[in-house]
C-alpha cells in the first residue's frame, strides 16, 4: 500500500526491515524487541508505526548511541543540556562533533 492511501499500514517487507535493519546486542535488546512488537501491532491498526512507536524508536536510538559512544554521549548531555556562556556553546559544538565522529567510526562502509 502507498503512504497516501489513508490506511497507515505497511507492506510486510517494510515492516520487517524497520525492526531488523541491524542486530542489536547488549543493553538495547529489550528496546529493540519492544519496537519490533510495536511495529507488528501498528501494522494491524489504523496508526502508522512512525506515530505509534515514536517513543520506542527514540529510546532504541538513544540506547544504541549511548552503547556505541558512552563518553561522547555524556559530554553532549552535560554540555548541551542548557544555554550558557560562549565557552559552553563552543564546548557543546565540539562535543557534538566528537559524537558524530564516534558514530561515523561505528558505521559499516
Amino acid at each position: 500500500m502507498s503512504r497516501g492511501d489513508g490506511g497507515g499500514r505497511r507492506e510486510p517487507e517494510a515492516e520487517a526491515s524497520a525492526s531488523t535493519a541491524f542486530p542489536v546486542l547488549g543493553p538495547c535488546v529489550s528496546a529493540q524487541r519492544a519496537l519490533a512488537e510495536c511495529h507488528r501491532r501498528a501494522a494491524r491498526g489504523p496508526l502508522q508505526p512512525e506515530v505509534l512507536c515514536r517513543h520506542l524508536n527514540r529510546a532504541l536510538a538513544e540506547c544504541v548511541v549511548t552503547a556505541c559512544c558512552p563518553d561522547e554521549t555524556e559530554a553532549v548531555r552535560t554540555l548541551c543540556g542548557s544555554a550558557g556562556t560562549a565557552l559552553k556553546r563552543t564546548q557543546c559544538q565540539r562535543a557534538r562533533i566528537d559524537l558524530s565522529l564516534c558514530l561515523e567510526a561505528h558505521q559499516e562502509p
